[in-house]
């Protein structure tokens, strides 16, 4: 039921609003989404932070009809914007919520991407000395993806780290394979926002604002994807997978084993 207001009209959402402020606002409202599906968002998760940051606080029910998103999955991306520090919880009955503020949000994300290019321009240099390595970028879609990352695992003998801004959709579809891993004596190793749930028998380290997933399975095998699990690219190239153990090693000595999320 649309939220109504105190002459019973109902509430515009927020892009209902930018709608009648003219196409000029509506394009904005529009590239904001889109930017923020390029940093990790779900479209869902965008909708909700650009209603928060409209509203300044609200529950789960207002900020769904704010965000033009469906309330039975208001929560849901609530909880998921609190993970990925995009919003904070402020306790009561019902939970309301507000959004960090966008200037904070936007030096985190410049600092997350400015340790990514690093790696890149390190990885630029390189290829530079040694020449083309044998990298491929072959998948793409999101089933194909996954599906990589769960022949990786399922081939692991002794470890398998993974850094993911998307630990939902990995517990989700690889639940199986990370504990049939576990009971295989792998050493599994999650890197991912703080507060999040993991399977029973992973390590897992908190680390806010990451941005890509990648996977590093025995020292040997190295993968990359984009945010949204859209494309891949995979490689044994000795090289590659050297410089993503050194980078994973450094996330791993400066993070620590964090509390996981209540069951």
């Amino acid at each position: 039921m649309a939220r109504t207001g105190n002459g019973g009209t109902p509430l515009p959402t927020i892009e209902q609003v930018a709608g009648t402020l003219g196409s000029e606002i509506t394009t904005e409202y529009r590239r904001a989404v889109e930017v923020l599906g390029r940093v990790g968002l779900t479209l869902y998760e965008a909708r909700a932070y650009i209603a928060l940051v409209a509203r300044g606080v609200g529950d789960a029910a207002t900020i769904a009809h704010a965000a033009g998103i469906p309330r039975t999955s208001s929560y849901k991306v609530l909880e998921s914007l609190v993970g990925k520090k995009y919003a904070t919880p402020t306790g009561g009955k019902p939970v309301l919520y507000q959004p960090k503020p966008p200037l904070d949000v936007a030096e985190e994300l410049k600092t997350a991407i400015g340790e990514v290019f690093e790696k890149l321009n390190l990885l630029h240099t390189l290829v530079a000395e040694h020449g083309e390595p044998q990298l491929v970028y072959l998948l793409s879609g999101r089933e194909k993806v996954l599906a990589k990352i769960g022949e990786i695992l399922d081939s692991s003998a002794k470890s398998f780290i993974l850094t993911t801004p998307q630990i939902g959709e990995i517990r989700e579809e690889l639940g199986k394979k990370i504990a049939h891993a576990v009971k295989r004596g792998v050493q599994v190793t999650f890197i991912t926002a703080p507060l999040q749930r993991v399977p029973e028998g992973v390590t897992y380290v908190g680390r806010p604002n990451l941005l890509a997933t990648e996977v590093l399975a025995d020292g040997a095998h190295a993968l990359m994807a984009a945010p949204t699990f859209e494309a891949c690219g995979f490689t044994d190239n000795p090289i590659l997978v050297n410089h993503l153990q050194q980078f994973l090693d450094v996330i791993l000595e400066k993070g620590s084993v964090a509390p996981k999320a209540p069951s």
